[in-house]
């Protein structure tokens, strides 16, 4: 199993996947060795995906909270985060992080409240509302995202948020990020990371962890590249990814994946 995360390692930052990394993944699956795409994206951002490698199977979206049928457009599981988690991590936060504000990435759609500043413009459209009101629903939620907001926007990077972060939650919630630059957080239930996903779908399919070549960049990546039985981290990667990795990989400018799945399927 090839087991690949997106954004900054095989997407590269025009959005786009190039055709020596494309036609290597498929010569992989023409062998009968499982491509999965496994991602902090949810499942809404998955259509450009399909369409640039018009991969069939399936993709584990939103840190591993997803399981997500390209071909067929559906979520086929989802473990999210309950009302009361969402709640009570979202009270600790605002205690300990300055001016944070918060969205939540649901099944049902994104939604945030007024102050949390959204990464894309088509973002700024969605339900606005307190954290109660946008779960007056019951949404299920699979990822809560933490930014700063207003004047105390920029007075922590994301590694700084992540180590705050993690102290006051501990293991009331799986906590990471995917850009230390874009100073959010992406906070999962218990338990939820890429690695547990990908265990569970290793399972399924009668794949051992040993079978396992794992390629990533940020700390989202990091229980993947340790539960592989090779993990990649791209050499312009993120420092935690690199320690975490049993190998690199070069940057995703330059290929990288394709020019290790070249040599392995080579020997």
């Amino acid at each position: 199993m090839v087991a690949c995360d997106l954004d900054g390692t095989i997407v590269c930052a025009d959005g786009t996947i190039s055709q020596r990394t494309l036609a290597v993944l498929r010569h992989c699956e023409s062998l009968g060795i499982h491509v999965v795409f496994v991602t902090g994206r949810p499942p809404r951002w998955m259509d450009s995906i399909v369409e640039m490698t018009g991969h069939q199977g399936l993709a584990l979206c939103g840190n591993g909270a997803v399981v997500f049928d390209l071909a067929a457009n559906k979520v086929v599981q989802s473990h999210g985060l309950d009302r009361a988690t969402v709640l009570e991590v979202t009270s600790r936060l605002r205690q300990h992080l300055p001016g944070v504000a918060f969205a939540l990435e649901t099944l049902s759609g994104y939604r945030r409240e007024p102050a949390y500043r959204p990464m894309h413009t088509a973002a700024r459209a969605a339900a606005t509302g307190t954290v109660a009101e946008l779960l007056a629903d019951d949404p299920i939620v699979i990822k809560v995202l933490c930014r700063q907001a207003g004047e105390h926007c920029g007075m922590l990077d994301s590694d700084d948020m992540l180590v705050i972060a993690r102290r006051v939650l501990g293991s009331a919630a799986e906590v990471v990020h995917s850009d230390p630059a874009s100073r959010m957080l992406e906070i999962s239930a218990p338990g939820v990371t890429k690695a547990s996903a990908l265990a569970w779908l290793a399972g399924e399919l009668g794949v051992d962890p040993s079978e396992v070549v794992a390629f990533g960049d940020m700390p989202n990546d990091v229980p993947m590249l340790v539960w592989a039985g090779t993990g990649y981290a791209m050499a312009d990667g993120h420092p935690d990814a690199i320690a975490a990795a049993s190998g690199q990989a070069p940057p995703c400018a330059q290929d990288g994946v394709a020019q290790v799945l070249e040599r392995l399927l080579e020997g």
